[in-house]
C-alpha cells in the first residue's frame, strides 16, 4: 500500500515514521528543504521536494497509484485543496488535518462529497477529548474504549504501596472479567504469564468488562479521588476544545492565558468558569487563584519546555496532579521521569486516529500506546480469516501479539487457550511496535 504524507511538519513527520516502521510504501512531499533533509536522513521514505497544492506535483505517478493521501501543510485551505486534486487523480482515500472549527462544522457530506476530504484530522480537538477521557478516570494514566464502549482498557504506575506488586499474577485476587494485559517496565513490553509480578513504578494496562473495570478502579483510588477544580494554562485551541468540555462534566475550570483576545474568545464558550488574562508562570496569580486547592493543572501552552515548567511550578505550589501536552514525542519519556504525571503527545493521538483509518475495513481503532512502542488494535474476525472458529490455542497466534478481549454476541470475555473465535466477533489484540504487519494477516486471513 502507497500512502503519501503532504507537509513534514510534526504531525506528517510522526505519521510518516510510524507507517515507514509498518513497512508502508511511504512518499513525503515537502517543499521545504530544510524539513526535507531532516526526512530523508532519518526515515526509510521516499521524499519530494515539490509544492504539494501544485497540480503538476498531484499529477505525478507517485501520487496517482497512492491508496491514501495525508494533507498535513500549515494551511487548512491548502490541505482541503490537496485533498480534491489528489481524488481527481485517482487517490483512492484522502485524509486533511483541519484546524479551523469553522469547517469542521461543516456536514460530513460536504467535505467528503464536495471537499473531496474523508476524514478530517484536528490535533487539539483530539487530545481534548484524550484529557476529558482520563479526568474522568482518575487513577488511570490512559483509558481507551472499544467494542462501542463494552471493553475498557485502563493504564495505571503501580506504586511501592500497591499490594498488588511482588506477587505472581495467577494469584492475585482479581475479577475473571479482567486482565492483566501488558506491563512497561524500563521502556520494555512485558506480556504477562500467570507466574510474572508487577514490581514499583511499572505502567499497567489491564483490559476487561467496562462495568467491572469502573468497579476494579476504586481499588486504585486510595490516591487519586475524582476532579472538581481544575486550571488550564494555555487558551489555545486546545485549550478552547477542552474547557466546555470539562465544564459540561461539572467541573469548575479555570483557564489562563496571556493573550487577551484568547481568553475572551474562551470566556464566550464557559458559563461557570473563568478566563484569566495572566501569566502562567507568576507564583502569585498561582497562588492567588487557588492552585494549593486544584485537584488538576493541565498545561497545553504551544511551548513544551515551558509546559514542563508550568507542570513543575504547580506541583511545588501543591497541585495534586499534572497533564502536559507536548507536540515533540521524545519529551513524553522526559517529563515523565522527572515528575509529571500524564504526558499526552498530539502527535501520537492523531497518528493513531491517521492508522486506523488505514487499516480500515476489519480493524475498527488503533491506540498507540507508551510513545507508540505498543498498539491497541480493536478489529473484527473476518469469515475468511484462517483462525475463524478455532480456539485460540489451536491459532497458534504470533508471540509478539495478545488477544485479551473478545466480545461475541455482545458478551465481553477475557479470553483463554479454550475460547473460540467466531467469524464476525470483535477482538482487542495488543502488538509490540514494528510488528503489525507480520501480525495483522493472520487475524484478515491473508496468506
Amino acid at each position: 500500500m502507497r500512502i503519501v504524507v503532504v507537509g513534514a511538519g510534526k504531525l506528517g513527520y510522526s505519521v510518516a515514521q510510524l507507517l515507514a516502521n509498518d513497512q508502508y510504501d511511504v512518499v513525503v512531499i515537502e517543499q521545504d528543504e530544510k524539513r526535507r533533509e531532516v526526512v530523508k536522513n532519518n526515515l526509510d521514505v521516499l521524499t519530494v521536494g515539490a509544492n504539494g497544492a501544485s497540480p503538476l506535483t498531484m499529477a505525478e505517478t507517485f501520487v496517482k497509484d497512492a491508496d491514501m493521501l495525508l494533507a498535513s501543510t500549515d494551511s487548512d485551505e491548502a490541505n482541503m485543496v490537496i485533498c480534491m486534486l489528489a481524488k481527481q487523480n485517482g487517490v483512492k482515500h484522502t485524509v486533511a488535518r483541519i484546524r479551523n472549527t469553522d469547517y469542521t462544522q461543516l456536514s460530513d457530506a460536504f467535505m467528503k462529497d464536495d471537499m473531496k476530504v474523508d476524514m478530517i484530522l484536528n490535533p487539539e480537538q483530539i487530545t481534548a477529548k484524550e484529557i476529558n477521557r482520563i479526568l474522568m478516570t482518575p487513577a488511570a494514566l490512559n483509558v481507551e474504549d472499544f467494542a462501542d464502549g463494552r471493553v475498557r482498557m485502563f493504564e495505571v504506575k503501580l506504586r511501592s504501596a500497591s499490594k498488588m506488586i511482588d506477587v505472581p499474577l495467577k494469584d492475585l485476587d482479581i475479577p475473571k472479567q479482567v486482565l492483566v494485559a501488558m506491563i512497561f517496565r524500563n521502556n520494555r513490553m512485558i506480556i504477562p504469564h500467570g507466574d510474572d509480578v508487577m514490581r514499583d513504578n511499572d505502567n499497567v494496562f489491564f483490559v476487561g468488562r467496562r462495568d467491572v473495570i469502573n468497579e476494579f478502579e476504586g481499588r486504585f483510588a486510595t490516591t487519586h479521588s475524582k476532579a472538581e477544580r481544575v486550571i488550564i494554562i494555555g487558551a489555545g485551541r486546545t485549550g478552547r476544545f477542552l474547557a466546555p468540555l470539562l465544564e459540561q462534566q461539572g467541573l469548575f475550570v479555570k483557564i489562563i492565558d496571556k493573550n487577551r483576545e484568547r481568553c475572551q474568545m474562551v470566556a464566550q464558550k464557559l458559563k461557570k468558569g473563568i478566563a484569566l488574562n495572566g501569566d502562567g508562570t507568576d507564583i502569585d496569580l498561582l497562588v492567588e487563584e487557588g492552585i494549593a486547592e486544584t485537584d488538576v493543572v493541565v498545561c497545553v501552552t504551544e511551548d513544551d519546555k515551558l509546559n514542563l515548567l508550568l507542570a513543575l511550578l504547580a506541583k511545588h505550589l501543591g497541585a495534586e496532579k499534572t497533564i502536559v501536552r507536548v507536540a515533540r514525542n521524545e519529551y513524553v519519556e522526559l517529563m515523565e521521569k522527572v515528575g509529571v504525571d500524564i504526558v499526552l503527545s498530539s502527535r501520537l493521538l492523531s497518528s493513531g486516529e491517521v492508522l486506523r483509518f488505514i487499516r480500515r475495513g476489519g480493524v475498527v481503532s488503533v491506540s498507540l500506546l507508551e510513545g507508540a512502542k505498543a498498539e491497541a488494535i480493536e478489529l473484527i474476525i473476518p469469515k475468511t480469516s484462517r483462525i475463524a472458529g478455532k480456539t485460540l490455542r489451536e491459532a497458534k497466534l504470533p508471540k509478539e501479539c495478545l488477544v485479551c478481549a473478545v466480545v461475541h454476541n455482545d458478551e465481553v470475555i477475557v479470553p483463554n487457550g479454550d475460547t473460540i473465535l467466531h467469524p464476525g466477533d470483535a477482538i482487542i489484540i495488543f502488538v509490540k511496535a514494528g510488528n503489525v504487519k507480520n501480525v495483522m494477516p493472520v487475524f484478515e486471513g491473508k496468506e
